[in-house]
């Protein structure tokens, strides 16, 4: 018995010890903002099996400082990208992610809404223009009035799907104040 029971607690460590080694941190891709000290990390932690996290690094590249924005693990980030228009005094991250389960099944697809996130660029504030149950379809950056435009409708039946029942909406938002101005 007390042979099975070493035999057992060795195999299990082994094998314990031998999963972690799957695991890794994947640097996807690295992105300087323009104008700031600052340089953005797009991260993986993965595993053997899935991805563990997903976040963005902000990294100061004068004192080596981060800051960390997490993603849900099974997230897609779709675009990131600064903004700058100097007239309006407007400096921003820009991204389009699918962040939110909203059919609630295994994990974040194709089928579940993306949604519009405005970070600052040191990524001390993350503000999410667009409802989690809103689709976003298309998006414009009006660069003479600072304004972004976003087209999509809320699946008002919850089918999962785009029909004739479904609301379209357009709303503008005011990228200074990160606030709706006005909704069609």
């Amino acid at each position: 018995m007390k042979r099975l029971l070493i035999i057992t607690l060795t195999l299990l460590t082994c094998y314990s010890y031998g999963q972690d080694k799957y695991n890794y941190v994947n640097f996807n891709k690295l992105t300087e903002v323009k104008g700031t000290e600052y340089v953005i990390a797009t991260i993986e932690n993965r595993g053997k099996m899935e991805t563990n996290s997903k976040y963005l690094l902000f990294i100061n590249t004068l004192n080596g400082s981060t800051k960390q924005i997490d993603f849900p693990k099974d997230a897609y980030i779709e675009k990131m990208e600064q903004i700058i228009i100097d007239s309006l005094g407007i400096n921003i991250i820009f991204v389009a992610a699918k962040t939110v389960n909203l059919n609630n099944n295994k994990d974040i697809d194709w089928n579940d809404p993306e949604q519009i996130i405005i970070l600052s660029t040191d990524g001390q504030k993350k503000t999410q223009l667009t409802d989690d149950n809103f689709f976003v379809r298309t998006w414009l950056i009006s660069k003479h009035t600072g304004a972004i435009v976003i087209t999509g409708y809320f699946d008002t039946n919850n089918n999962g799907k785009y029909d004739k029942t479904d609301k379209n909406e357009i709303v503008i938002f005011d990228l200074k104040t990160l606030k709706l101005t006005g909704k069609i």
